[in-house]
């Protein structure tokens, strides 16, 4: 990358405005097994990305899940790492970010929700709302990202839509507006009622497993046609379901969605792709594009960036290495948040709130899973690959022009303290170079904590996570990218807090471990919650800090 200064990006009001209105830049959320990455597949395929979907599940066939490019994710059929793509849907630009549902990678998850701008919450139509769910969820609802609902699986036996519906409110505290019906469940499935067209679109299978676009025929719901396509039974309980519908149900409003009042909700089954299609067309329609965000100039001053009038800055949200095994290269995922960005665009470099350097952008990238393609221009809401750019996740990048001192940080991304920790080590020392390497590529990426003893920070470092597969996908990692076998041995803590006061009058507690992680920051290590609370008390003149 050169640091010879060019001109910022130009372009007309009316083409950014244009551009940012077709983008929709959103987050697939879910408890693992829900269904999420496989209706992530099906929305590549009524785009027309794939001939046929491949699904998680569809192991002997061979094919494996666009969204899930990592060796161990086809092996295990699970989501581990957040993937980013970006497609034409229907006329708009659709970026899609498809987050792991296992808690052990939430933190992943929690840094990929900011750079969305709406999230689909998949729930299982037999299971609900459940742990995993709750807690991204929440994390939305604390960054005020609207959410609309898909009620997955509803051609297995489930429980009652109503039902449903209920616990969504109860346990989410949401109010949810209902915007089509399932009719029938089970095998009794056979299609949605759209209420507000009150139309019935009743579907077909056109191949086994969901592999290509489900056959629907749409008929007005008032038609003698309807009771016909699904039987006098099926039709009876649909319209009593419509009738309490209208009764206790919720009205949709907008507003109240875009202000994170209320979910919209929607039944359907990725797996044999009813009800796929029309949700997505009304996603497109619903689901906001980007729009101002609030960043804190260097001087501390708040200052609100609008996508279309301010000039073109982004921010970096995640880190992935070694992506392409041909090249073992890193890529780093802005979201571009205002301005148009063109390729070889000369930026400013912010980290943790100091100017950093000037440096050209030569080569953006624009991503479905694993597969790259060189971009030259992008807008507002869409995500961004750099290859081997030098930022951290959470680095700030601007238009160049102007003073550094004129520039400014988008919000911090949320910091989670670790639960799991353990000493890592190389079984063959003779390949310690590899091991250091993999370590740090690792570790910047946000999977893994690199902690020292406060004490001695010249002694071996070890590493912490939010959970413990983090180290299962270390291992893997480090032998599949680095061809380094490792040895990880557990350490006695299953808790950690940040700590914010005076170090040196700190007083630890039996059992407790002051370290120091990447940032230079005191964590304390505790083997239990009992033991942070009892300390905690000792230290009253301390702060344990949870979220940083």
């Amino acid at each position: 990358m050169a640091d010879t200064p060019t001109s910022a990006p130009t372009s007309t009001a009316p083409e950014l405005a244009n551009e940012t209105a077709r983008r929709r830049t959103f987050a697939i959320i879910a408890h693992p097994d829900a269904g999420k990455t496989t209706l992530t597949e099906k929305l590549l395929l009524y785009a027309g990305m794939l001939r046929t979907a491949g699904m998680v599940k569809n192991r002997k066939t061979g094919k494996m899940a666009t969204s899930d490019w990592m060796t161990m994710e086809q092996e295990r059929g699970i989501s581990i790492t957040a993937s980013v793509m970006q497609f034409e849907y229907k006329d708009h630009i659709i970026n899609v970010l498809d987050t792991p549902g296992h808690q052990d990678f939430s933190e992943d998850t929690y840094r990929t929700l900011t750079a969305a701008d709406s999230a689909i919450m998949v729930l299982d139509a037999s299971k609900g709302v459940e742990t995993q769910t709750r807690k991204l969820f929440a994390a939305c609802k604390l960054r005020g990202v609207p959410v609309l609902t898909f009620i997955n699986k509803c051609d297995l036996p489930g429980r009652d839509p109503l039902e449903l519906m209920t616990e969504v409110e109860d346990v989410l505290g949401i109010q949810a507006s209902a915007m089509n019906w399932p009719v029938g469940m089970g095998r009794d499935f056979v299609g949605v009622v759209d209420r507000a067209s009150a139309d019935l679109i009743v579907f077909k299978k056109t191949a086994a497993g969901g592999s290509q676009r489900a056959a629907m025929e749409r008929v007005a719901l008032s038609s003698d046609q309807a009771q016909t396509l699904i039987g006098e039974e099926l039709a009876k309980k649909m319209r009593d379901d419509l009738e309490m519908l209208e009764i206790a149900g919720n009205p949709y409003s907008h507003e109240a969605f875009r202000r994170g009042q209320i979910t919209p909700v929607f039944f359907g089954s990725a797996l044999t792709n009813f009800g796929i299609e029309p949700f997505y067309d009304a996603f497109v329609d619903m689901a906001p594009a980007p729009s101002p965000r609030q960043a804190t100039k260097l001087d501390g001053t708040a200052v609100t960036i609008n996508p279309i009038t301010s000039p073109f800055s982004a921010y970096a949200f995640k880190i992935q290495a070694n992506m392409d095994p041909r090249h073992r290269d890193s890529l780093v995922f802005v979201r571009i948040c205002s301005g148009r960005f063109e390729r070889d665009i000369v930026v400013k470099h912010y980290h943790r709130g100091a100017f950093v350097r000037e440096v050209r952008l030569s080569r953006p990238q624009t991503l479905v899973a694993r597969d790259r393609t060189t971009l030259d221009v992008a807008y507002p809401g869409d995500v961004v690959g750099l290859v081997n750019a030098g930022f951290a996740i959470g680095d700030t990048i601007l238009a160049q022009g102007g003073p550094a001192k004129d520039g400014f940080e988008h919000a911090p991304l949320p910091q989670f303290p670790p639960e799991v920790f353990a000493r890592v080590m190389p079984s063959d020392l003779t390949k310690r170079k590899s091991f250091d390497k993999g370590i740090v590529q690792l570790a910047s990426e946000g999977a893994v904590q690199v902690l020292r003893s406060w004490d001695n920070p010249m002694s071996d470092p070890f590493i912490a996570a939010v959970g413990r597969l983090q180290f299962e996908v270390l291992k893997y990692r480090l032998k599949d990218e680095y061809s380094v076998e490792a040895e990880i041995n557990d350490l006695p803590y299953q808790c950690s807090s940040w700590l914010v006061g005076e170090v040196d009058q700190f007083k630890p507690t039996h059992g407790s471990y002051l370290a120091k992680d990447h940032r230079g920051k005191p964590v304390v290590l505790f083997p239990s919650e009992w033991d942070k609370s009892y300390c905690a008390k000792q230290n009253p003149q301390h702060q344990f800090i949870e979220i940083l």
